[in-house]
Order: C-alpha cells, then structure tokens, then sequence
C-alpha cells in the first residue's frame, strides 16, 4: 500500500502482514533448537538455546513433535504475510500471523455484499470433508469498520502441520479499502485466548494442546528492506539460530491477552524523558507496521526528528473550553470514562472507548482533513474521541504527582497531531537514535531502521512514531510492531510466559 503525504496507513495489530508463502518441506536443512529455562538470568546464551539439538526431518519423519518453519513475503516493509490452508482437502489463504490478536478468519463464500471479497479467495465449507457447522456470530471492530461473520470448525494447515478441527471465523462483511488493498486475505491472531472474541481457543493454543510442536513457544524474523521471497520466517515450536546475533535479553510478561511486558525507559540520543520513571508497559506485536506510544513521548521524538505537525483543532478545542472543568472533576473522583458524557462531549453511553479491547487488530489510518467545521459547537465523534485521549492523559500527569498549572501547560503543547508524519529523507543521518530499555538492555533504533521509506520510489520518507494513549495498569501503552521487530529477534516463549529480544541477522 504506498503512502502519499496526505495519507499515511498505520496498521496496528494487523500491519505487520506476515505472509508465509514459502512452505518448508520436511526435506530441509533447518533444526529444531530447544529453549532451556533460566530462572537467574535474564539473558540466555546462544548456548543454552542451541542443547538437544534434533534435525527437523527426523521430527517430521518418525511423527514426534518438533518444529514448523514458514517463509514470509514483505510487502514494503509494511506486510508480512503466509500461507495457511483450511480444510480437506486445504484451501490456500493469505494471512498476517499477528500477536496482537487471537482469532483465525478468512472470507467466506457467503460475503457477497462486501468488495474487498472479490478479490481475495473464499471459503467453500461444501468443498471440505472435514467441515463442521458452528453457527455462532462474531464481529471485531476496525478502525476502517466492523467486520463480521459466522464461527465455523475445520483442519487448518499451518506448514507442515495439520491442526484438527479448529474454530475460527468466516468473516461476509468486511468494509475499507485497507481490506481490499492488502496483500492478506484473512489474519491468523498468535496473541493468547484472553482476548479472543468469542473466547475460542487460538490455533497457537490448538497446536500445543495437540502435541503437534515439542516446545511451546515460536520465534519471529523479519527482514525489512528484502525483496518479497526473503521477508522473514515464523518457526512454530524452535528457533532458528541463523536469524539473531549474541544473547536473547528475557523479560516475563505480566498481563496475559496480548504479550504485554514492562519497559523501563525511552531514550533520545541517550537520553531519558523521564517518562517512565513511574512505569511503562508495552507490547510485542507483529500486526503493528509502526511503532505506536504515548501523545507526550512521541510528540518529543517526532520533533526530534523533523515531523511537521498540523494543528488538531478538536484538542485544541477540549483543552481550551474544558481542561479546567475535566481536572476539576478528575479531583472530585469522577469515573474516568463518564467525563466526556458530563461535559457533553460524548454520548451518555459513553462512545468511542480507546479500551485495549477495541484496539485489538485494529487498522487506523491517519489522514489530513480538509474538513472546514465550526469547532466552536463541540460536537461529533471526533471531539469525544479528543475529549477521551485528553481524560486519560491528564488523569496519567495526576497520577505522576504534576501540578494543575503543569498539566494544562502541557496540554496545550500536545494539541499538534502529526498527521502528515513525512521527513526530509536527506536529514535522515542528522536524525537521533531511539532506545527502549528492556530487562535492563538498552534496544537501539538508528533512524534509517525507525524511518520507513516508500519504496515505489525511495523518495517519501514517513516517521515510524505513532501518537496513540492506550491506557494500561503500567501507564499509557507502547506498540512495538515491525519497525522494531525488524531490528530485533524475537521469542515468544508461552511455555514459561516471557519474550526474548535479540539482534536479527
């Protein structure tokens, strides 16, 4: 999907298109490398991941669990998607293979109203002999629409391995263009069943219920920059040791639903903003193209590095007739969430919640407006979607101790939105590096690696920083999609419930 200075897609939870067209066959070189518990350390040796080493033909042929290598395509550094077949005998899909999700859909053949199924393929149900009717409904909520449609039961076929009768969904609606641009066909969601919709059992869990992999973790490798037949690999059940340099860095996760874990601090140059001094949390998700954090923090990188801001006139507009009147009621312990209704920003049921829940896999896209409306009248979606950014922010500031003058200082400063996120691609060497300091390991980004060029033409350069509050237990949420998951090698290690960073090679 290539990006215009008007238009810049940011695809979260489900923008990392992992593709894995390429399926290993039982004939290859790779192995099985099997993950040894450290309860001391955080960081694990190269030596300790490579023990008991088994050949992953041997697996395959003697009919023991071991381990699934899928080859990714990338799509401009912006999708990273696969190869599943779903039923008997398989019918071949596209997928994003997506840790910010746990949910399994594709389109059915009973979507005839939506464009976006014409032209991708179908699910036949009457085509499969291992079909088994569901009927339950399901809908998840994107930015672009809702797209919903009916549970169903059948095998999936991930690589090599085959699991039975799992559940997942046949999406008939499906709005957007985001649908009907992507190279993607369906999503495949590697989060954990707590927010499955539906509560299903993700195929992840399936698989290892199954006993169909020895060891119950997966490892990801992207390959940004890389033509399509080399974009990167998901190992379902090891590691491959050609894909990371030196140790993988350990930290536990500490909510499960999504891989969710704590980040000590994000540096600028080196230098630390002292925004996490009262914690900060994130997630490892390979849906996400960009790297979405809190309005404060990316506001300070963005500048940084040269992102021309353009005006948000709906928080302009709540912070300068309201912020007063929401830190009064923040101090009186009103709810959060019915503030905006108070002040007759948003509706009394309380709309346009920025709950994880409707993050899940959601596509935003961010576009400049050519809109002329009277901001004086504080109506419409976009001022309780301001209004509620603005609560959450300012209810995080009181919880760091900031005085009342502080906050509405501040607050003024982050009424920029950047929305057009486009830099001059020839000051990309004068740019800063960004740190995140993960189990105590500073994890680098140098701006030719957090700066995403459209690579139509190498000439539009976009900032790889999102403003997002997404508000958590720790603080306010970072995403750490594809952009950083290019950098660094990851495990995800559901076994003994942690993620380990290494730099990818």
């Amino acid at each position: 999907m290539g990006r215009t200075k008007t238009s810049i897609a940011i695809f979260l939870i489900c923008s990392a298109f992992l593709y894995p067209i390429l399926l290993i066959s039982a004939s290859t070189n790779y192995v099985r490398i099997k993950l040894k518990f450290n309860n001391t350390n955080r960081v694990v040796s190269r030596s300790e991941l490579s023990q008991s080493l088994r050949a992953r033909r041997q697996n395959n042929q003697d009919g023991s669990p071991g381990s699934d290598i899928i080859m990714l395509k990338n799509y401009m550094d912006a999708q990273y998607y696969g190869e599943i077949g779903i039923g008997t005998p398989p019918q071949t899909f596209n997928v994003i293979f997506d840790t910010g999700s746990s949910n399994l859909w594709v389109p059915s053949s009973k979507c005839f109203f939506s464009m976006s199924c014409y032209v991708h393929p179908k699910y036949k149900s009457i085509k499969s002999s291992t079909y088994k009717e569901n009927g339950k409904y399901a809908a998840i909520m994107y930015g672009s629409g809702l797209v919903y449609g009916f549970f169903s039961n059948d095998d999936v076929k991930v690589g090599d391995l085959v699991i039975k009768d799992q559940e997942f969904i046949e999406a008939i609606s499906e709005p957007g263009m985001s649908f009907i641009d992507g190279k993607f066909d369906g999503i495949l969601g590697l989060g954990f069943k707590e927010i499955s919709v539906g509560k299903v059992a993700p195929v992840w869990d399936t698989m290892v219920r199954q006993g169909l992999v020895k060891d119950p973790m997966f490892s990801i490798w992207l390959n940004p920059g890389a033509k399509q037949e080399k974009g990167g690999e998901i190992v379902f059940g090891g590691v491959d040791s050609d894909h990371y340099k030196g140790n993988h860095t350990f930290v536990p996760i500490t909510q499960k639903g999504y891989w969710q874990f704590d980040l000590g601090d994000v540096l600028i140059n080196g230098k630390s903003k002292g925004y996490c001094q009262h914690g900060c949390s994130a997630i490892a998700d390979s849906g996400t193209s960009m790297l979405a954090g809190p309005t404060s923090v990316v506001t300070e990188i963005n500048k940084a590095i040269g992102v021309k801001t353009v005006a948000n006139q709906e928080s302009q507009f709540v912070v300068k007739e309201h912020g007063e009147n929401i830190l009064d009621l923040l101090s009186e312990k009103v709810q959060p969430k019915k503030i905006c209704s108070k002040i007759g920003l948003c509706a009394s049921n309380g709309t346009n919640s920025h709950s994880l829940s409707s993050i899940n896999t959601t596509m935003i896209l961010f576009s400049t407006s050519d809109s002329s409306d009277d901001v004086s009248s504080g109506n419409g979606d976009g001022f309780c979607a301001a209004c509620e950014t603005m609560v959450m922010w300012m209810e995080n500031q009181r919880k760091q101790n900031k005085t009342r003058e502080r906050i509405l200082s501040d607050g003024n400063k982050l009424t920029d939105a950047f929305l057009d996120a486009n830099v001059d691609c020839e000051n990309i060497a004068s740019m800063p590096d960004i740190s995140f300091m993960i189990g105590g390991k500073d994890f680098v980004l140098s701006p030719h690696e957090y700066i995403v060029k459209d690579t139509d033409d190498d000439a539009s350069c976009v900032s790889g920083f999102t403003p997002m509050d997404i508000p958590s237990p720790n603080g306010l949420l970072w995403i750490l999609g594809d952009v950083f998951m290019g950098r660094y090698h990851t495990i995800f290690d559901y076994g003994n419930l942690r993620l380990g960073f290494a730099e990818a090679a």
